[in-house]
């Protein structure tokens, strides 16, 4: 139950220069956020080298990355929805950009392992706090669209982070040196995040007229079945993705004999058509919500379904000929769910757990299959004999997972009109 509110005119405005700021900040600084998460893969076949690290080693890396972003998600969402979600936003650009830094500075196994553990505690948040903000500015038949412009960060961030990563790395350094480059521009964004205006923080009680604990209002969470089934399905659906970003430069350069710049370009071109998939599932899912009430999320289960075809296509193929228009495919399927997934999380809950709403979200990701995925294809490739061959079998069976996802938003679908309908007259105050 949420506090209604009291003054009609102090309700939070959607549109105008405060929105657009909203949603340019926003996207910037989830841009930073992937940049910083993919500077890794692409400089990590070189690093590893360096390092003498194994395949196991580097998997296990990426894994405890991901699961610090897992683990302090929702905490770190759920007291951005009770304190302040632009002051939030702020923090969260100055931990990860700091030790974004001290990753560069790494010598060993653990001296890469610490820093960017706490790179994922910083970023732990982030995605939930913007979908809030970004949303919130906006009229909710817009909700999808919005979310499309805010999530073309993760192919802009992915396909920059592994192209400028791998150049820097080639030519200006080593493979530290993307580190300090990209740590730079989220101070500055993240002080800039101070100035936007939020929404007034809503006060969720439970039927006694008590402030709802936390683990009482993330169970609340699960007892939405439209979320249920997206959270599940999120985290097969992160199986996939995430080892994708994670391996997909390493194996491009194992299979072609590149280095780690050209396979950041090739790896990063098919981040960059990803774009197109942002912005188009946006648009498909708001014009076909306005015909079908299920449409946000028959569309996730229809693409991503697809997107698992053709990457396991791509990496049979190994990238070459029909097997590189195979990965563009999925690069573009791939992301079209986002915004449609990100729009209902916001569109079932009241406005003190939207924040929390894509929290739980973040986490189910990396704890029920995506924080699990790198660390599981690296230890299949080493148990296959590593190389090309190991590190592919160990792709295409990750792979899988996004077939999974699509079964698990079909059956979400189901439940998605009721559950909106639960919420539709909650409205939000200005801060």
């Amino acid at each position: 139950m949420n506090t209604p509110a009291k003054d009609t005119e102090r309700t939070f405005s959607s549109g105008g220069f405060n929105s657009h700021f909203i949603l340019i900040l926003c996207t910037l600084l989830y841009m930073l956020n992937y940049m910083d998460r993919q500077v890794l893969s692409a400089v990590q076949e070189v690093m590893k080298t360096d390092l003498r690290l194994s395949d196991s080693q580097v998997g296990f890396i990426q894994t405890l990355f991901l699961m610090s972003i897992a683990l302090f998600s929702l905490p770190v969402s759920f007291l951005a929805d009770r304190w302040s979600r632009r002051k939030s936003l702020g923090i969260m650009a100055t931990i990860w950009s700091v030790f974004t830094y001290c990753t560069g500075l790494g010598r060993s196994f653990l001296g890469i392992l610490l820093p960017r553990t706490f790179v994922g505690v910083g970023e732990a948040g982030f995605g939930a706090v913007g979908t809030a903000m970004v949303t919130a500015a906006y009229p909710e038949r817009l909700r999808s669209r919005v979310l499309g412009v805010f999530n073309l960060s993760i192919p802009l961030g992915c396909a920059i982070g592994v192209v400028a990563g791998g150049y820097i790395s080639v030519h200006y350094g080593g493979w530290r040196t993307p580190f300090y480059v990209f740590a730079a521009p989220g101070l500055l964004l993240g002080l800039a995040a101070l100035f936007i205006k939020d929404y007034k923080t809503a006060v969720e009680v439970d039927e006694s007229g008590n402030r709802k604990k936390f683990m009482k209002s993330a169970l609340q969470l699960f007892r939405i079945p439209s979320l249920r089934w997206l959270y599940i399905g999120y985290g097969m659906m992160q199986v996939m993705v995430f080892s994708f970003l994670v391996w997909g430069p390493t194996f491009y350069m194992r299979a072609h004999n590149v280095r780690e710049d050209r396979a950041g370009i090739i790896v990063g071109i098919i981040g960059l058509m990803a774009i197109v998939g942002a912005i188009l599932g946006g648009v498909l899912a708001d014009l076909w919500q306005k015909k079908n009430r299920r449409a946000r999320m028959l569309l996730p289960a229809i693409v991503i379904a697809l997107s698992a075809v053709f990457l396991a296509i791509a990496y049979l193929l190994e990238f070459r000929g029909i097997g590189y228009a195979a990965g563009i495919l999925y690069g573009i399927l791939a992301v079209m769910s986002v915004p449609a997934l990100g729009a209902v999380t916001q569109d079932v809950v009241t406005p003190g757990m939207k924040s929390s709403a894509w929290g739980m979200a973040v986490l189910t990701q990396y704890l029920l299959g995506g924080g699990w995925g790198p660390v599981i294809v690296g230890m299949l490739s080493d148990h296959l004999g590593g190389g090309v061959y190991g590190l592919k079998i160990a792709l295409i069976i990750a792979s899988c997972g996004g077939l999974l996802a699509g079964l698990c938003y079909w059956i979400g679908s189901r439940h998605y009109p009721e559950d909106m309908d639960r919420v539709c007259c909650e409205t939000l105050e200005m801060e």
